[in-house]
This record gives structure tokens, C-alpha cells and sequence, in this order.
């Protein structure tokens, strides 16, 4: 083929961002890591949960053993509270890990044995999610220790040994009612979720259709081959609406 006969193809250079602006992006995006301090805190503050916890339960053993004084609510109470301090420490790594991979940086723990299987899709919505179910978990176990207290209640108000007001009938109605509000906030960010993610399905593009069978015949020393001789005969499939390669023909089967 001539040069003249070749198509006339006019090439533009595609302009791309200034330095400036390349330079203000990655300020920009460097700037998540201000973030990180943010989470060692976190790590700091799970340290303490974990000092606490010990604490709380060696207050149990005391109180149980030393003492001599088993008294199934106060076993109670005391299991609730250490349960509570777990709880709170799970909502802490949920955080701080889920957290950081998002927003931060990736953790690159692919393929560890100790991988959570939450991690390899975790994202902003997921997040909320799995925040929002930790919260009315701890506001449960707050809620049950509230009841087992209730039960002694008198005139609508429950006192400790030093005569002060830990409950009242009103206190345990805002309780109720708070507990109530996070049980709507979870499902309402379960249901946004599961909105995203079919709005996403709904955007994907559908998948072209298959023609039938093409038999195009191999060409030897650039001579196509006849269709008397099928072991010269490839079978490939192509989209609908496709131009068929030069010498290829459709077979019925």
C-alpha cells in the first residue's frame, strides 16, 4: 500500500496536569497519614482496656474467693462488665484496623493465617456497618446489667451502699429509647449499603452476546483453505455484530 493511500491520522498530545497541580495532589494525598497518630493513640487506649479488664477481674476474684461472698448477681455484674471491656476492645480493632486500611494505607496482610475475614473487603459503608452492630452490642450488655439492677428497685429508684441514685424508672426509659435509636441507625446503614451495592450492579455493563460458532479456515503460504478439508478448520467464537475475519464462514452444527 502506497503512503498517499495510507489514511490521513491526525495525532493531538493529550495535555496532562500542570507540575503544580501534580505537586498539590500529592501534598493533598499525602496527607492522610496524618491520620496515623490518630490510631496509635487507639492502640494506646486498647492497652489501657486491657490493664482495666485484668483489673476488673481481679475484683471479681477478690470479691468471690477471698471474701467468700458469691452472690450470683454481683457474679453477674461483674462477668457483664468484663464482657463489656471486650466488647469495647473488639470496636477499638475494628477501628483502628478496618480504619487505617481505608483511609490510610493498604496492611498488606494478604494470605496470613490470621488474615480477619472481614478485612479483604472492607470499605467506608462496610465500616459503618460493623461500627454501628459493636455499638448496640455494648449498649445491650449496658441495658441487661440495667435490668438485673432494676429488680430491686424501689419507689423508682435504685441506690448503692452509699445511698446515691445509680437508676431511676426515667433513666432506664432514655436507655431503652437510646438503645431503640441505634437499633434504627444500624439497619438504616445496612439498608444505604445494600442500596450502593445495587446501584453498582445495576451500572455494570451487560455482557456482549456469543455468535454461533465460526469456522474460519487456517491459511496456508496465504492461501485460504477449503472448506473440503475440515482439519484446517479453527472454531472460534465472536460477539455479535462482528465483522467476520477475511475467509472464516458460519457453520451450522
Amino acid at each position: 500500500m502506497s503512503r498517499s493511500s495510507q489514511p490521513h491520522i491526525e495525532r493531538t498530545a493529550a495535555k496532562g496536569p500542570s507540575a503544580a497541580s501534580r505537586t498539590l495532589a500529592g501534598f493533598i494525598f499525602a496527607s492522610r497519614w496524618l491520620q496515623a497518630p490518630l490510631y496509635l493513640g487507639l492502640i494506646i487506649a486498647q492497652a489501657v482496656y486491657v490493664v482495666l479488664f485484668f483489673v476488673e477481674l481481679w475484683h471479681l476474684f477478690e470479691h468471690v474467693i477471698i471474701t467468700g461472698q458469691i452472690n450470683e448477681t454481683d457474679v453477674m455484674l461483674s462477668v457483664l462488665a468484663l464482657i463489656d471491656i471486650v466488647m469495647i476492645a473488639n470496636l477499638l480493632i475494628m477501628v483502628i484496623i478496618g480504619g487505617y486500611e481505608t483511609f490510610v494505607s493498604k496492611i498488606r496482610v494478604n494470605g496470613h493465617h490470621d488474615e480477619p475475614d472481614w478485612l479483604s473487603h472492607v470499605n467506608a459503608n462496610l465500616l459503618k456497618v460493623k461500627l454501628a452492630i459493636s455499638i448496640i452490642s455494648i449498649s445491650s450488655i449496658h441495658l441487661l446489667k440495667t435490668f438485673i439492677e432494676v429488680g430491686r428497685m424501689e419507689n423508682g429508684i435504685v441506690k448503692d451502699s452509699a445511698g446515691r441514685v445509680i437508676y431511676s424508672s426515667e433513666g432506664v426509659m432514655w436507655e431503652v429509647l437510646i438503645h431503640v435509636a441505634f437499633i434504627v441507625s444500624a439497619l438504616a446503614l445496612a439498608w444505604i449499603d445494600r442500596m450502593s451495592q445495587h446501584g453498582h450492579k445495576d451500572e455494570a455493563p451487560a455482557a456482549a452476546p456469543i455468535a454461533p460458532v465460526v469456522i474460519a479456515p487456517v491459511a496456508a503460504h496465504g492461501a485460504p483453505a477449503t472448506s473440503a478439508d475440515p482439519a484446517g478448520f479453527v472454531t472460534v467464537r465472536l460477539p455479535a455484530g462482528a465483522q467476520l475475519p477475511e475467509g472464516a464462514e458460519v457453520i451450522d452444527r
